[in-house]
């Protein structure tokens, strides 16, 4: 098996949330703010910090990959 360069397209690819077509760019005081455009969203590659989040605002978990623009609902 080959190991993953520094460059190599997956290591791109993050968790962000979405919510009624909208993704969630972080948080302003108390309120979530959100943008029509998934490349303003708030990204992680930890799969428990995205859950927690997705939870408290009801969104979905959603895979990105801002190199190529392909969105995926994380299963």
């Amino acid at each position: 098996m080959k190991s993953l360069s520094r460059t190599d397209i997956r290591l791109q690819t993050s968790l962000i949330i979405e919510k009624n077509g909208e993704y969630l760019v972080g948080i302003s005081g108390m309120f979530p703010r959100w943008s029509n455009s998934p490349y303003d969203a708030w990204r992680t590659r930890k799969r428990d910090n995205a859950h927690k989040v997705a939870w408290a605002v009801k969104g979905n978990i959603l895979l990105f990959n801002p190199i190529v623009g392909q969105l995926r609902l994380l299963k």
